[in-house]
């Protein structure tokens, strides 16, 4: 077979992440993908585990390597692994090759924010390697980029909510996100509260005030403009598998009439291929399984409110990923994403 590219490796992919990046890259035109780990199903073929790919690979998983340095063939490695583990293998790969983390190891430059939030040792001194990877607000430093972390899911839906706004400048006072997620971005292994018989008939908040992504969206925001606003942050389980709805209340420094608020989106986003602008309200089913992201936006006055809904596996993780990595090897930023969602 004729080699199309880019090589790929894919620590990680038993889990919903890892199964994204497969979906995607198996049909990438310029990937090839040549490993793809997976320390439970070593020797499996990647279709009897995810039997959505069945018939349409001949991979199997591989275990862990006992040293990736060795991995002397690959462009780009994707790490879909729990948190905490990327921190000792990416620091192990052999200059070069590039690395896109979907973990959040490397997305909180302050170590005692890290620690915080996660519970563990900051990365250190090659964090400052890494580049936040929210493609439509940092695409240039992600072209030149070497490492990329990947934003969290939630981050990205509220981000690409906020960023415009912030940039503007004209962002006044307290910004309240009321964000839900459908049960898969607690990943693939089966917990109390991701059961089927709990989830589908409850509706829950989770985590108020300690959701990692939080420190995540300030520092990102920071970085879009000028940002000192209290954040309240507050996330809750939907009944659903996949996608996020984020809806944020802010205030802005001068009335805005809602033709106002939606040109201010649509320039800021111009060049975004996949922030689209619904009417009304998004809705998630919209953009399962798909990499984009509807956006609506209301103005009365001082008050604004925006509507955001991601697939928490695609837009908000695998997709974005995917997405970066166009960007570092010089491909159009849509190449291999560019398909529809489902109707219904």
């Amino acid at each position: 077979m004729n080699s199309k590219g880019i090589k790929v490796a894919i620590f990680g992919g038993s889990g919903y992440g890892g199964s994204e990046l497969l979906r995607i890259l198996l049909f990438h035109p310029n990937v090839d993908l040549e490993l793809v780990t997976a320390n439970e199903h070593a020797g499996k073929h990647v279709g009897a585990v995810h039997r959505n790919l069945n018939g349409l690979t001949d991979l199997n998983f591989a275990a862990m390597p006992t040293d990736i340095s060795e991995l002397k063939e690959i462009d780009v490695a994707f790490f879909a692994l729990p948190h905490g583990q990327a921190i000792d293998l990416i620091p192990k790969l052999v200059d070069g090759v590039k690395a896109i983390d979907l973990s959040g190891d490397f997305r909180i430059a302050d170590p005692d924010v890290f620690k915080r939030y996660y519970n563990l040792d900051h990365a250190g001194d090659i964090q400052s390697d890494f580049v936040y990877g929210l493609t439509e607000t940092n695409r240039e430093a992600i072209k030149n980029a070497q490492f990329i972390a990947n934003p969290g899911c939630f981050a990205t839906a509220t981000l690409l909510a906020l960023a415009p706004i912030v940039k503007s400048g004209m962002l006044d006072g307290k910004v309240i996100v009321d964000a839900k997620t459908g049960s898969s971005g607690s990943g693939a292994k089966p917990a109390t509260n991701t059961h089927h018989p709990q989830r589908m008939n409850s509706f829950y908040a989770y985590k108020p005030f300690v959701h990692q992504h939080r420190p995540e969206i300030e520092q990102h925001l920071r970085s879009v403009g000028t940002f000192e606003n209290d954040l309240v942050f507050m996330t809750h389980s939907l009944p659903v598998s996949r996608g996020i709805f984020a809806t944020c209340y802010m205030q802005t420094t001068v009335n805005l009439t809602n033709e106002d608020a939606l040109n201010l989106y649509k320039h800021f986003y111009s060049e975004s291929f996949f922030v689209r602008f619904a009417d009304g309200s998004p809705d998630i089913n919209w953009v399962k399984n798909t990499n984009f992201c509807d956006i609506a936006v209301h103005a009365d006055g001082k008050n604004v409110v925006v509507f955001s809904a991601i697939d928490n596996l695609v837009k908000g993780a695998a997709g974005q990923a995917v997405q970066n990595m166009n960007l570092m090897f010089g491909l159009d930023e849509k190449t291999g994403l560019v398909f529809p969602g489902s109707n219904p």
